[in-house]
């Protein structure tokens, strides 16, 4: 399966240091480690920061092909506020170099020619040439799938709109249900906001995470309720981009909805055992490389 990501790649900025990350990166990093093959499109800053991301990526070979250079523009950054139940709060950096993304004639080919599936979000639809960049992907003879990621004021009820019509698979929580609930004018009831989601804009997949209640999956036919897998947590930076790179996969797969529930639960649950969004090692990763391959004979 060719899976490639757009959006931004940053540093989450702790009290004590920082640690790679940025929700479509996060994402791709985990596509990558378990089918070994992501794309990854971005643009970091000519600075120290940007020089350790590339390091981090060489290292890891992951292909850099389509991550640019932005002389004018830092290395995006997040500083972050772990809260006494340890979820995160954010104070996103704007005018990063992510924010001034652009599409070329190499990136055009990558995603009409070696892409199945593309994740985007909203972050990085928040500046006018990132957004258009994100744009001019849309619409082509592939998968799309958003994670809403909503992030402080960074959106917009067009971009919302558009990015959901555009996708074949959406993944929102419970806070960003509430928003498009008031946009939308959606029930209360969550289940049949999922349903009425899911026929106003012809997805194929919605998934709702709900924080320690688990999941909802709903596909038009099935709905699947999944609880959480209780664990240690050290924080839960990163969570829902692990979910969301096991939802993208099960769904590739045509894999069972509560199967493609249950195992993403159980890699958002290691993630949360973790400080940070990426693993130091790959021991993780490697039940699902099995379970992906297992699904490949």
């Amino acid at each position: 399966m060719k899976i490639s990501a757009i959006g931004e790649i940053l540093y989450d900025v702790y009290s004590a240091g920082k640690i790679l990350g940025g929700a479509p990166f996060n994402f791709a990093y985990h596509i990558k480690q378990i089918t070994g093959n992501s794309n990854f499109i971005s643009r970091i800053g000519d600075d120290s920061n940007g020089a350790e991301i590339l390091d981090f990526l060489s290292d890891s070979g992951f292909n850099t092909n389509y991550i640019s250079i932005d002389r004018f523009h830092p290395t995006g950054t997040v500083m972050v506020q772990m809260l006494p139940d340890k979820t995160p709060k954010f104070e996103i950096t704007e005018n990063c170099a992510y924010d001034f993304m652009e599409v070329d004639l190499k990136i055009n080919d990558l995603i009409e020619n070696n892409t199945d599936l593309l994740y985007f979000g909203t972050l990085a639809r928040r500046n006018y040439s990132s957004e258009k960049a994100v744009r001019s992907l849309l619409g082509k003879n592939i998968k799309y799938f958003c994670d809403l990621n909503i992030r402080q004021n960074f959106y917009s009820k067009e971009i919302i709109e558009e990015s959901l019509i555009a996708s074949n698979v959406i993944k929102l929580n419970r806070n960003e249900l509430a928003l498009l609930g008031r946009i939308f004018c959606l029930p209360d009831d969550i289940e049949q906001a999922a349903i009425e989601i899911l026929g106003i804009f012809d997805l194929d997949l919605i998934c709702i995470t709900l924080d320690i209640d688990g999941s909802l999956l709903y596909d038009g036919v099935t709905l699947d309720l999944h609880p959480s897998v209780q664990a240690n947590i050290a924080d839960t930076l990163g969570a829902g981009d692990a979910f969301s790179s096991i939802l993208a996969l099960g769904y590739l797969f045509k894999l069972d909805l509560h199967k493609i529930n249950s195992l993403a639960n159980r890699f958002a649950s290691e993630i949360c055992q973790i400080q940070g969004a990426i693993p130091s090692n790959n021991e993780i990763y490697q039940k699902y490389i099995r379970e992906f391959n297992n699904e490949k004979k």
